[in-house]
């Protein structure tokens, strides 16, 4: 039981990647076939409502990353960010309405009409 607690503990405090972003994520990397990159998510200053979710490719290691591994896959978050991500789960989504990524934020009071920006 204690086991089970310490990581629910864990998936609160930084950010979770679902089986199926992992995946699409994985996919999308073995595409680009270079070496090192990882799943970078940064919270960015724009969008309607004043904070956008930015995800890139990354090769570049920052002082303060926060890097987390879903099955294989690398998840860098920079220590500003970290703080807006915290218990964030992202998602991939492949519908007949929708398809991309998806970021379920508890800690946004807000989000405008495109689900990109938030505050």
């Amino acid at each position: 039981m204690t086991v089970e607690s310490s990581e629910t503990t864990q998936q609160q405090q930084g950010l979770l990647l679902t089986d199926a972003a992992a995946g699409k994520v994985r996919s999308l990397l073995e595409q680009q076939g270079e070496e090192g990159l990882q799943l970078r998510v940064a919270v960015q200053p724009g969008g309607c409502s004043g904070l956008r979710y930015q995800l890139f490719f990354d090769d570049r290691s920052m002082d303060g990353d926060v890097v987390s591994d879903f099955g294989g896959v690398s998840v860098v978050t920079d220590r500003m960010s970290a703080p807006y991500l915290t218990g964030a789960t992202v998602d991939f989504v492949d519908t007949i309405e929708k398809q991309g990524f998806t970021i379920d934020n508890p800690n946004a009071t807000g989000s405008c009409a495109c689900g990109d920006s938030f505050n």
